[in-house]
This record gives structure tokens, sequence and C-alpha cells, in this order.
């Protein structure tokens, strides 16, 4: 496997976090489409054609938001 750029690395660390949500979580229906969304970019970057910078941030942003109130419902 070929060195992936940084965000790729990203994306990836982001869905193995997003999978984790309890699908207790009203979480959890969010981050299935946000993953699907993650997916996309990440497949982009494995073809050697990364998505379009602003719209890629958007989403990890969002992730992280995600994540954010997940672990707020756990705590």
């Amino acid at each position: 496997m070929r060195d992936l750029p940084a965000e790729a690395k990203l994306i990836t660390m982001l869905l193995n976090r997003l999978e984790r949500i309890s699908a207790d979580s009203v979480w959890a229906h969010r981050a299935s489409g946000l993953r699907g969304s993650l997916l996309h970019a990440l497949d982009q970057f494995e073809k050697g054609n990364p998505p379009e910078t602003a719209a890629l941030k958007s989403v990890m942003r969002y992730a992280f938001h995600i994540l954010r109130e997940a672990a707020k419902e756990l705590g």
C-alpha cells in the first residue's frame, strides 16, 4: 500500500471512531451518512484524485462535531 497523505490518514481515523458510536446514540444515524462521504473521499485519495479541499475540511469538521457530541452523551 502506498503512502497516503495526512488527510487520508485522518479520514481513516475518523471512520474508525465514527463506526464505534453506539447504535443507541442519537448521533449514530448522522454518523452513518457522514461515513459514506468520508469513504468516498478516501476512495478518491486512493485513486490519486483527492477531493476538493474546502468540501473535505467541511466534512471532517462535521465528523469531529459528531464525535464530540457522542462523547458528551457518554459523560
